[in-house]
């Protein structure tokens, strides 16, 4: 029986030491605050530099616009011509971007049409679909891709797609003819320096850009929500559809954005292969006309002093374009992301 004088043995519990001045409590580390404010102020002085150059642009343009705009005997918005320079005879200065919005619209939306289904494709086919070794070699030869120069793909597109295209064109003709689209109404065979024939050389040009983005959006899927579709007998169609997809549809809208967004100010190939023609025609297989960025290209040496205003004037078209477009995405982005 035990002694009842005898007390019983309690634990001693030494309370924690409070961290010293200085010590962030883990360890022996010192307190990043400071680093946290050089940072934060580094930052936001990159954000506000990127502001001050995009706005600076902005104005730059402005300025030099203001000429085309005052020495304009025609709409800038809805004239086809392009006259800024008058002959010495004294001709009126008649230009405007009305075909210059039209041709580089239609070619981005149809390397748009081609490039974003097959990008999407190979991005999945690379994450969810191919061996380890094979979808490393298949990321790394599309992401090479990218580093073609735009020259090599105009040149590409010149030698080899041009005198190639007649066969599908007069098919697109036969057989879908009857929608103005793809009608061909000369009757020569066609030359191909059309607008199709560079959407696919776009689409070529942007799809390594929103395949590499598109794949890095579908490698953050959570695995718990792959492996869960696949647990409760989905198929992998199904897990796609149902876990992938709706998780990368925000990020496939951004890829796709910023690959039309290299689609609409692409300028070498494009001038390579388009026709100088300042017309407006839904018909996409006949030859088409310029875009802005090739309208440059092509007019800058031989412009004067109304011209060059002019085309700094297309230029500032071009850019609000591209500020547009890309707000539109970031609003759908950011929609997809609240529901």
């Amino acid at each position: 029986m035990a002694d009842p004088s005898t007390k019983p043995a309690t634990a001693t519990v030494t309370p924690p030491k409070s961290p010293a001045p200085g010590d962030s409590g883990l360890g022996s580390q010192k307190s990043t605050r400071g680093g946290d404010a050089v940072f934060k102020f580094i930052s936001t002085g990159a954000g506000a530099v990127l502001l001050a150059i995009m706005a600076a642009i902005a104005v730059f343009l402005i300025y030099k616009s203001i000429d085309a705009f005052t020495n304009n005997d025609g709409n800038f918005f809805t004239t086809k011509e392009w006259n800024p320079d008058p002959s010495t005879q004294g001709g009126p200065s008649v230009f405007g971007i009305a075909a210059l919005t039209f041709h580089t619209v239609v070619t981005g939306l149809i390397a748009m049409i081609i490039a974003v289904p097959v990008a999407v494709g190979i991005a999945l086919f690379i994450t969810f679909y191919a061996p380890r070794r094979l979808s490393q070699g298949l990321a790394y030869l599309v992401d090479l891709l990218a580093a073609v120069p735009s020259v090599v793909y105009g040149l590409w597109g010149l030698f080899l797609l041009v005198p190639n295209m007649t066969g599908l064109t007069l098919f697109l003709d036969k057989y879908l003819g009857w929608i103005p689209l793809f009608a061909y109404r000369p009757d020569d065979i066609p030359g191909n320096r059309s607008d199709f024939t560079v959407g696919i050389v776009l689409a070529v040009m942007i799809l390594p850009i929103v395949a590499a983005i598109t794949r890095e959006v579908f490698r953050q899927v959570p695995p718990a929500n792959v492996e869960g579709a696949l647990a409760l007998g989905a198929t992998r169609w199904e897990m796609i559809r149902l876990s992938v997809l709706p998780f990368g549809r925000a990020g496939m809208v951004s890829a796709a954005i910023l690959g039309l967004g290299r689609a609409l100010g692409e300028t070498l190939a494009v001038t390579i292969i388009l026709a100088s023609a300042y017309n407006v025609s839904i018909h996409i297989t006949e030859n088409g006309g310029v875009t802005f960025a090739s309208n440059i290209a092509s007019k800058y040496d031989e412009a004067g002093t109304i011209g060059t205003s002019a085309l700094i004037a297309s230029g500032l078209c071009l850019f609000v374009i591209t500020l547009v477009v890309n707000s539109l995405s970031q609003l759908i982005v950011r929609r997809k992301k609240v529901s």
